[in-house]
């Protein structure tokens, strides 16, 4: 399995709902590295995964409408407990479609949201089929 990542990070706002997260339940701030690794057997016709510079180019894409903002008023996550969990499915299923035909068949996409050195989170999951190449010219 061959995987590339890249990483950046997002400082956000959030309150979390449930007696579960404590103090958290106030408004306060996070800063978050956010890692994203595609991972896949096979390789393109070019010798790659993927463009490592358009994932970097994507990811901060995807970032950019949530940094410095309260997550608790974006029209986008509404009514949702935005926890690092779901913030990382958020961000996988935000960032998949983005990267288009350069994914290879059976290629995944992991996105880790760190909190601190000792806690994070993680999201796993196949590329939507619209985004994958044909196996024509890939190397194994």
């Amino acid at each position: 399995m061959y995987s590339v990542g890249v990483s950046d990070h997002v400082m956000v706002a959030h309150s979390l709902r449930g007696e579960v997260f404590g103090p958290a339940q106030r408004l306060h701030g996070a800063t978050y590295v956010v890692r994203a690794v595609v991972s896949a057997p096979t390789l393109t016709a070019d010798g790659i995964v993927v463009d490592i510079g358009r994932l970097k180019e994507e990811l901060r894409a995807v970032l950019a409408p949530l940094d410095y903002r309260n997550l608790d008023a974006l029209p986008e996550l509404a009514d949702q407990n935005t926890t690092t969990e779901f913030l990382c499915r958020w961000i996988h299923e935000t960032l998949a479609p983005r990267l288009g035909p350069t994914i290879v068949l059976d290629a995944r996409l992991r996105i880790t949201l760190v909190e601190t050195p000792d806690a994070w989170a993680s999201y796993e999951a196949g590329m939507p089929e619209a985004t994958r190449e044909s196996r024509t010219g890939h190397v194994e």
